[in-house]
């Protein structure tokens, strides 16, 4: 038996897919609340990192911060027996940098640049597309470091109990004396 949507059922069942979209993004309270896709298209929830402290930053690999992918791994190499990890999300939206299929990005990923800290499926950061953990993470995380993400690289730390304590723009390199500072300080707590 087929079932035919008439407009009128398609009009709400968009508008309660949008309702409930933006119920999921509104209904967060932590960055545990969000499971968005690996690189390999698996379910991965923040939540199989609490009790870490977090580096989450919008990764590219065509545009002028992409060298921080071998500082991003380095800090990485360096701290995660102490419980850190970083969590890369691919984003094309800032000048078309990240055009790539997942499996185009993972390959880039590894072969130039060794990565092998998590990188999850390609997300939007801004606009009308925006990823709810990013609606998250520039709204409603903390006050303190909302607003738009303005390109690629923005880096957001977050402590062992999910709190967004920091936020770092992208021309600061991820081995930078005060991400690294940041990093250290968590990292005690």
């Amino acid at each position: 038996m087929s079932v035919r949507l008439t407009s009128f059922s398609r009009a709400h069942l968009l508008a309660l897919l949008v309702l409930l979209t933006a119920a999921t993004m509104f209904a967060a309270s932590s960055i545990y609340d969000f499971v968005l896709p690996s690189i390999d298209g698996k379910p991965l929830p923040l939540s199989d990192f609490r009790g870490k402290v977090i580096l989450i930053v919008n990764v590219a690999s065509r545009c002028g911060y992409t060298p921080q992918y071998s500082a991003l791994e380095s800090i990485y190499e360096k701290y995660k027996g102490q419980g850190f990890v970083i969590l890369g999300f691919p984003a094309n939206n800032f000048g078309g940098q990240e055009p790539g299929t997942n499996a185009e990005i993972k390959t880039f990923c590894s072969t130039k640049y060794n990565v092998a800290f998590p990188i999850y499926s390609k997300v939007s950061v801004k606009g009308d597309d925006q990823a709810p953990l990013y609606g998250y993470l520039t709204t409603q995380a903390n006050p303190s470091f909302a607003g738009d993400i303005k390109w690629n690289f923005t880096k957001f730390l977050i402590d062992r109990s999910g709190n967004v304590v920091q936020r770092f723009e992208p021309a600061t390199t991820p081995d930078s004396p005060e991400v690294i500072a940041a990093i250290e300080k968590y990292l005690k707590q």
